[in-house]
């Protein structure tokens, strides 16, 4: 069975990153909600007659409120505490609890993915009809958001499916710097031209060009994983941002013990079985992978390519865009034993 992590969460340094950062020689400081105590915490609450996995607990605007998972579709909500049935229970006893459920099963495949040094974690949704899963990754970046990568979704789905379900790969350090760029992605979305699902992609992801793989991205020595996972929660929190229950790996790089550790935070690992940029083709059900932060314009060339070659059935809707926590719903929920 598993160990789980001792994890506390450095309350001063997560209190830094609420009010006041310093990038580039200059201290930025942004109005944001107030969010204190922000820590991993498992329970389940009663809503009405469903069962939501609690996974993280805050206190938000002076209330109690929990970060709840549907461990039937693995979406997540906001949860004000008050007025909600409520019962702490560890982490081992909600893995039974809750066993036969898509968010587990999918947790398990995830886990038992973890030896390869590349793409671990789940990496193939279930499509109903030909299509696939779109993952776009936000690394830290000088460079403007590749807007042109929702724009030519949106035209394309514009009369067969809106909003057009992607997920986003986010860094907590891509946020500090494209305030404009993500301002521009919420306001798609609450124009429901786009639905977003936000996946914890490190805050820092630090990458070495020389370092071998072994050492690199999150598996670089001394690297606080507590810091690089909550850190990046609490910035999506702190932008009005939900975190998803799914995490991504700089680089798609890990090894047994960090997938072990993002897996003790209640998180699944996405990989990708078709990233673009290093000619990996997709097929029905693929996550695919490109990089929406300037720094990847084969994968952003490519996938354009790819969405104008399949207009065609886009038209006839013999090619669509899934939403990822359907598509492993799909897959784990109702296909899976």
């Amino acid at each position: 069975m598993m160990k789980r992590y001792n994890i506390i969460v450095n309350r001063l340094t997560l209190s830094v990153i609420i009010c006041c950062f310093l990038f580039f020689e200059s201290a930025v400081c942004v109005a944001q909600q107030v969010i204190k105590n922000y820590t991993v915490y498992t329970g389940v609450a009663k809503v009405k007659d469903a069962e939501l996995l609690v996974i993280r607990k805050m206190e938000k605007d002076e209330q109690l409120v929990y970060l709840t998972v549907n461990p039937q579709t693995l979406s997540t909500e906001l949860l004000p505490a008050s007025g909600v049935g409520f019962k702490q229970m560890s982490w081992e006893n909600a893995k039974t609890y809750f066993q036969q459920t898509a968010y587990f099963k999918a947790y398990s495949a995830a886990a038992r993915q973890a030896i390869a040094l590349q793409d671990a974690g789940v990496t193939h949704g279930f499509p109903k009809d030909k299509g696939i899963t779109l993952t776009i990754d936000l690394c830290p970046s000088h460079k403007p958001l590749d807007r042109i990568i929702f724009t030519s979704l949106i035209k394309e789905f514009a009369k067969i499916e809106q909003p057009v379900p992607i997920a986003l790969s986010i860094t907590g350090r891509w946020m500090l710097t494209h305030t404009d760029d993500l301002n521009w992605l919420k306001e798609l979305v609450a124009k429901k031209e786009i639905d977003i699902t936000w996946i914890d992609h490190s805050f820092n992801h630090h990458v070495s060009p020389t370092a071998p793989l072994r050492t690199n991205f999150l598996l670089e020595p001394g690297t606080d994983m507590n810091f690089e996972i909550l850190g990046t929660e609490l910035s999506m929190l702190q932008h009005g941002l939900t975190p998803s229950v799914f995490f991504r790996f700089p680089g798609l790089v890990s090894d047994q013990q960090v997938v072990d550790k993002v897996l003790a935070y209640g998180i699944i690992p996405i990989g990708s079985d078709a990233w673009l940029a290093k000619g990996q083709k997709p097929s029905a059900g693929s996550i695919v992978l490109i990089h929406g932060n300037g720094n990847e314009p084969v994968g952003v060339a490519d996938f354009i390519k790819l969405l104008k070659s399949k207009a065609a059935d886009v038209t006839n809707k013999q090619w669509l865009m899934y939403d990822l926590t359907e598509s492993l719903e799909d897959e784990f929920g109702n296909h899976k034993s």
